[in-house]
């Protein structure tokens, strides 16, 4: 007999979360973290993340994009703007970002505001993809009804000949999003559901505040 839904649980040993461990920049911890999922053989796209925006509908969305790059400034991933995530992220630039690494039994929130990435970096990143993506960027009208999956096909080959032999440009509604962080909590995964939660608040937009929550 299959185990009930209700029945599945399990226990969470592999590690522990003390606020020494975040000290004055959470983005240092996050670093560590990531490193560490990404250097994991359980874990194939460390990068991955949901991300959370809010539609015209008012209703929340959430969906998988990748993390291409992080700073001091915060986190990059790059989208179709006319999509229906660019227009909720720019009309809406309050976003939720969020990691999960199952095996290692850890995850991150992030708060934080939305933003168009600089011309001159999405430039940048858009020539350092392979020939088929940045087609890519051109051929899909992200989130719009096409008739078939033809269509796509069809629109590529289109694009393939106009492009022969030539640099692909990058189109203007495709580019960089950076979500700068107001907000970041790890948590790790601990025996009997008493989890450690680290929360840190950006205050006055400089100082970090640490604090430990209830799981």
């Amino acid at each position: 007999m299959k185990p009930k839904l209700a029945d599945l649980r399990k226990s969470y040993e592999k590690g522990k979360l003390d606020l020494d461990h975040v000290k004055d920049n959470p983005l240092q911890l996050f670093k560590t973290w990531f490193y560490e999922a990404k250097e994991a053989d359980t874990i194939d796209e460390a990068n991955a993340m949901s991300l959370t925006t809010i539609g015209n509908d008012e209703f929340p969305r959430a969906r998988v994009v990748l993390l291409k790059n992080f700073s001091e400034d915060g986190f990059v991933f790059f989208t179709n703007y006319n999509s229906e995530k660019g227009k909720s992220l720019l009309r809406r630039p309050k976003v939720g970002l969020s990691f999960y690494w199952p095996s290692m039994e850890r995850q991150i929130i992030i708060k934080g505001i939305a933003e168009k990435l600089s011309t001159e970096k999405s430039d940048q990143y858009f020539h350092s993809r392979p020939r088929g993506s940045q087609l890519g960027a051109h051929v899909s009208p992200q989130s719009e009804v096409i008739p078939d999956r033809q269509f796509l096909k069809d629109l590529q080959t289109t694009l393939e000949n106009k492009f022969k032999n030539t640099e692909i440009p990058r189109p203007d509604h495709w580019g960089g999003i950076l979500v700068r962080p107001k907000e970041i909590e790890f948590w790790q995964g601990r025996p009997n559901r008493l989890h450690d939660r680290i929360s840190c608040f950006l205050e006055n937009g400089v100082d970090w505040i640490t604090k430990r929550l209830a799981p």
